[in-house]
């Protein structure tokens, strides 16, 4: 609602339709007028006659918003039960031919008040949106009172935020297939309404149905009999994670709960229809396993069966309380993108001392001087917990952030990324004030100048964008996601999507081993707790905050925190940190693997081209989005060394995972291998690719990872890291022809690595195809994964490396303060020869998106907040 406020300010719409033209491809409006519809059909049919003539007589392109359109498509008969198509916003524009005025433009458009996470919208939600456009373009086009000359755009708009105040910004796409799409959704529906059958799935309608004023499809006249045995046979498209947004699903679940059918369990729990059968064995008591099921799948029948969760057996690789970390939560505010409502922290220095809790309330949730507080805050801890860098090998031990869920990062990285974005304007624009230029916006509008960043916020927001650049590499960790490393360890009974939550698995790590658990019981009480772990919050734990916080005063100056608001942050952050350190606790108790300190060193060498870009404050500020093509080119090469590195690392330490790679057909280079003689060894392999020669490394013996014995010794080397004393050896054939299986000489004896000694049946997971070093012998080298060389200072630069060469090392180590003062002369220079100003036609389009608000526009922390949302309208309404 906000942002649909905004999206009608005066300020705004003259940006609007302007924005529109150019982007559809149409001429620059002479005139801009605006009319509302109020959701009205006659309205609306009045407003489009009005604005078609207005572009007829004067040229001039109207704002309509608030349009009413009768649905289409369906029979007389059931025409008048569809609610109305309700598009937020449409341009009406003149229609030219050569240059003569013939018609007009009907160009549909949407209001999307999407968040930009990582300064982008995802594709998939503009999908969404151009789909609903769609929807109303083809609904124009076919309501037969749209006045004569008024044609349907083949483009439409969406309006949607282009940065964290709100500011409304166009986005145009084709619709030509998005309308073919919406035709093909509607003939579905039509067709169901002819046949008065059931539909097929009784998940929440798409975006293209017909729908009721709740937003849900209109349902056909089917006999009462016929949809209870329809709702009674859910199986075949019951999903727990799917249909959980669906008005029927709690009806559903109900019914599974209440079966007596085995199978309803496996649905219950989300287990695919084709994985079923498989498990079977684990519900009736024969505690058989199908082939080729995944090992995770049936430990989550086996907890869910027995009420106890299953430990993996994996060893820990990940850096949860462990020096040099630190631990972040955040309560994030649900009426802004970039919101915080508080947050909680706490570092693990060098020595291994973690500090107690340290938890924040903020008053303006989307201020950006609250934004640069959270990072200050950052950056202080993380200051703390850096160690210099060896200043022989220009190394140090890789410093590591700990939230609790994936959104809590997104989050943190997305403030990074605006932060960023202002902090390079500023710099531009101080260059302008220095140069006794006029600071403005990419638009030509006078600027509001932004603070500069402090040192602490600077390294914080530097090492989250570290870890925007690593994003698309599997390990690279300097962000660690507290809920994906407990579940990597603990399997919890219950619906699969159930164990997303960070809570939920500590509830079943923490329970009483003596006493079964109900997973229905724990997994509603979850549920129905007003708190949660990550970073959203509760709907009702929002809504309490939302109408305790803080309102703005006439003056425009924030009021004082209530102790109503501060209580209810203080409850959510202590629900949060107690979860947190559950979590921890849970952990400690699983032993370290010997993979911790590969990944660790592999982490170090990636952080040491960070320390760089940060001690030189160049291309540190650099955010995944800005990123050249050349660079985003160059990754593509890096990605392979470390994708090949993180399966290395994964299938050393984790039985699991080895023994799926080697039942999968698809993998070569894994195989499992059954000792039928020992003296000598004497080994049939599951695997044709077994010839005399071919090299092979024992990865684990009957369960047991090799890896993790104590007498493997781990090397560092320059470009990999060595395993010492691993049991590896080449094949030879046995003298016998028809004797499948094949000699195999190792380095060591076997007999080390398992809990038995080795004799017939000893089954080995082994690694193909292994390059052997001489010295010494049988030594297996892990290649590290290839650095960011790319837009990055290098190891030979200098501070003066750039001043003193920079045709060779502008791209690597000039620092920010020089280049984006480059780019602000290069600005001065366009607008002076006319290419940069707003008059230039067609509009030019801000790419990089920053977060910076002009003086004279409208933003979400100037507009009128007093409105509270309408009870009496649905998500779907308001979509």
């Amino acid at each position: 609602m906000t942002f649909e406020r905004l999206l009608r300010n005066e300020a705004n719409v003259s940006r609007l339709v302007t924005s529109a033209h150019g982007r559809v491809g149409l001429p620059r409006p002479q005139a801009v007028r605006r009319a509302d519809a109020k959701v009205s059909r006659d309205l609306t049919r009045a407003a489009l006659e009005t604005a078609h003539h207005a572009a007829l007589k004067e040229g001039a392109s109207t704002f309509l918003t608030s349009l009413s359109v009768p649905f289409f498509g369906l029979p007389e008969d059931k025409a008048e039960q569809a609610t109305d198509i309700r598009p937020d916003f449409a341009v009406v524009a003149p229609r030219r031919d050569n240059g003569t005025v013939v018609g007009s433009w009907l160009v549909m458009g949407d209001a999307k008040d999407y968040e930009r996470v990582r300064s982008r919208i995802g594709d998939n939600r503009l999908l969404k949106g151009f789909l609903q456009v769609a929807l109303g373009a083809e609904a124009a086009k076919q309501w037969a009172e749209i006045p004569d000359g008024m044609s349907v755009h083949d483009r439409g708009v969406l309006a949607v935020p282009r940065n964290s105040f709100l500011q409304p910004t166009i986005v145009a796409e084709e619709l030509k297939d998005h309308r073919r799409e919406v035709r093909a959704r509607v003939a579905e529906r039509v067709a169901l309404l002819a046949t008065a059958e059931p539909p097929v799935s009784h998940s929440s309608s798409s975006s293209t149905s017909p729908t009721d004023s709740s937003g849900s499809a209109s349902p056909p006249d089917v006999p009462d009999e016929v949809l209870a045995a329809w709702v009674n046979h859910i199986e075949a498209v019951f999903d727990p994670q799917s249909c959980s947004t669906c008005s029927l699903f709690n009806l559903c679940r109900d019914q599974l709960r209440a079966s007596d059918d085995p199978e309803s369990l496996l649905v219950e729990l989300g287990i695919a229809a084709e994985d079923r059968p498989a498990l079977f064995g684990l519900l009736d008591g024969s505690g058989t396993v199908g082939p080729h099921v995944s090992q995770r799948l049936a430990d989550v029948v086996r907890a869910t069966r027995n009420g106890r969760p299953l430990r993996t057996g994996r060893l820990r690789s990940d850096p949860v309380g462990e020096p040099r970390t630190v631990d972040v939560i955040l309560a994030k505010s649900d009426s802004a993108t970039l919101g915080v409502h508080g947050m909680a922290l706490r570092a693990t220095d060098p020595a291994g001392n973690t500090a107690p809790w340290s938890s924040y309330t903020f008053s303006a949730p989307q201020a950006p001087a609250t934004r640069r507080h959270v990072m200050r805050l950052l950056g202080e801890q993380l200051a703390r917990v850096m160690t210099p860098a060896d200043p022989t090998t220009g190394l140090a031990a890789p410093i590591h952030l700990i939230v609790p869920d994936s959104p809590t990062a997104d989050l943190l990285v997305s403030i990074a990324d605006s932060l960023a974005g202002i902090e390079i304007n500023r710099l531009r624009w101080a260059r302008d004030l220095e140069a006794g230029r006029v600071p403005l916006t990419y638009d030509g509008e006078p600027v509001d100048m932004p603070e500069p960043l402090d040192e602490a916020a600077r390294l914080a927001v530097s090492f989250l964008l570290e870890e925007d650049r690593a994003r698309a590499f599997v390990s690279r960790t300097p962000i660690v996601v507290l809920r994906d490393v407990l579940a990597f360890h603990l399997v919890p009974g219950g619906p699969l999507v159930d164990a997303g939550r960070l809570d939920l698995l500590t509830a079943w790590a923490s329970a009483d081993p003596d006493t079964p658990i109900d997973h229905r019981a724990v997994a509603d009480a979850i549920a129905d707790s007003p708190h949660t772990p990550g970073a959203r919050l509760a709907n009702a734990t929002s809504d309490a905050i939302h109408r305790a916080m803080p309102k703005p005063g006439r003056s425009g100056r924030t009021l004082r925190t209530s102790p109503e608001y501060r209580r209810l942050i203080t409850e959510e952050l202590h629900y949060k940190t107690t979860v947190v350190d559950q979590a921890v606790e849970a952990l400690s108790f699983i032993p370290a693997s010997a993979t911790r300190a590969i990944r660790e060193s592999f982490e170090g060498s990636a952080q040491a081209v960070w320390r760089r870009r940060l001690d030189y404050r160049a291309n540190d500020l650099v955010r995944f989005g800005r990123t050249t093509r050349l660079w985003r080119n160059n990754q593509v090469e890096l990605f392979d060394s470390d994708t090949q590195a993180d399966r290395l690392c994964t299938l050393l330490a984790d039985t699991c995972v080895a023994t799926d790679a080697a039942h999968d057909a698809g993998v070569r280079d894994v195989a499992l291998a059954r000792v039928v003689a020992t003296n000598p060894l004497q080994l049939e392999v599951a695997s044709r690719r077994i010839g005399e020669g071919t090299t092979a490394m024992a990865l684990h013996v009957n369960g047991q990872a090799c890896i993790e014995h104590d007498t493997i010794e781990l090397k560092e080397q320059k470009g990999s890291v060595q395993l010492r004393g691993m049991p590896t050896g080449v094949f030879e054939p046995t003298n016998d022809e028809d004797d499948p299986s094949w000699y195999w000489t190792t380095t060591v004896d076997l007999d080390a690595f398992a809990a038995e000694p080795t004799g017939e049946g000893t089954e080995i997971l082994l690694l193909l195809d292994v390059e052997l070093k001489q010295r010494p012998a049988g030594a297996v080298n892990i290649d590290r994964p290839t650095v960011d060389a790319s837009n990055a200072p290098k190891a030979t630069c200098t501070d003066d490396s750039y001043h003193e060469d920079p045709q060779n090392h502008g791209f690597c180590c000039q620092n920010h303060e020089s280049r984006e003062a480059g780019v602000s002369d290069f600005f001065a220079e366009q607008r002076a020869q006319g290419l940069m100003n707003p008059e230039v036609w067609p509009p030019l389009v801000d790419t990089d998106g920053f977060d910076v608000a002009a003086l004279t526009q409208p933003a979400v922390t100037t507009v009128d907040e007093t409105d509270r949302p309408p009870t009496d309208l649905t998500m779907d309404d308001l979509d």
